[in-house]
């Protein structure tokens, strides 16, 4: 009988080792949405999860037909589609964030989220606060709250619609944009305008410089949102721009626009790397 369970006494001091290695070690398990909206790799996160609360608007909202306080335009065509975001006052900056992305995720409340899902949205707009309400009492844009305004079809890939107004996490990550970044020509005479638009990597734009042939490199000065301006002659000259993003980082575009461009053209140059 005691060569029968020899075999076995020899184990239990091995069996003994490993539940105590798990006992330290605990094993957690991660879900992740297969569907994320839309896809962002998780190595492009630039900063760490921050507390926020969310609401959403209905389609029929007419900020997406003018684009809102960055000047977009039509969010559609430019590109931006429902993956866009309007920010409350200590986010957006006076403007200057716009372009930036952010990744979004529903917590706090099992009632609402939906468990494990994530969504990218890009700075388009600006959440007016209103000083008519405490900033905990209906003022839910007013400083010092952090939030953000999602399409109702962006707030509905991480909570049920009914949540209304809802506890978040946000971080900021690098954008991912197809193609060039686009400059698109307005204004009249010698005022020059210009709306700069799908920029990848950090998304927001800190400085920009114009060249003609017959000019060397100009700064240009924000007018609103990611609309720059500048009163300078440029016409029948090719146009370069110098482009800079807030992490320090510029790409310069030569003869970006040929030299018969006009008012109301768009064009594209080179990207930053996402």
């Amino acid at each position: 009988m005691a060569s029968l369970f020899t075999p076995i006494l020899h184990l239990i001091p091995s069996l003994l080792l490993t539940l105590t290695f798990l006992r330290l070690h605990p094993v957690h398990s991660h879900y992740h949405s297969s569907t994320p909206f839309p896809y962002s790799s998780a190595a492009a996160a630039q900063s760490d999860w921050k507390p926020a609360r969310a609401t959403y608007y209905a389609a029929a909202d007419p900020r997406d037909a003018v684009g809102g306080a960055c000047g977009y335009g039509d969010l559609e065509k430019s590109g931006y589609g429902k993956a866009t975001a309007g920010l409350s006052t200590v986010l957006f900056e006076k403007g200057q964030i716009c372009g930036a992305c952010y990744e979004v995720r529903c917590v706090e409340d099992l009632r609402w989220c939906i468990p494990g899902t994530s969504i990218i949205v890009t700075a388009t707009n600006f959440c007016a606060p209103n000083y008519g309400f405490e900033p905990d009492g209906g003022g839910k844009c007013n400083p010092p709250n952090a939030h953000f305004v999602l399409p109702i079809e962006a707030f509905e890939k991480i909570a049920i619609w009914k949540a209304s107004n809802m506890p978040i996490q946000y971080r900021r990550i690098k954008c991912r944009k197809e193609g060039g970044v686009r400059f698109m020509i307005g204004g009249a005479g010698i005022f020059l305008s210009v709306l700069i638009s799908n920029v990848a990597g950090a998304g927001d734009v800190t400085a920009v410089k114009i060249k003609g042939s017959r000019t060397g490199w100009l700064p240009m000065g924000r007018n609103w949102g990611q609309n720059w301006h500048i009163n300078a002659d440029m016409k029948n000259q090719p146009l370069s721009f110098e482009v800079t993003s807030s992490d320090g980082l510029t790409i310069t575009s030569y003869n970006v626009a040929p030299k018969n461009w006009s008012f109301g053209q768009t064009f594209e140059g080179k990207q930053f790397e996402s």
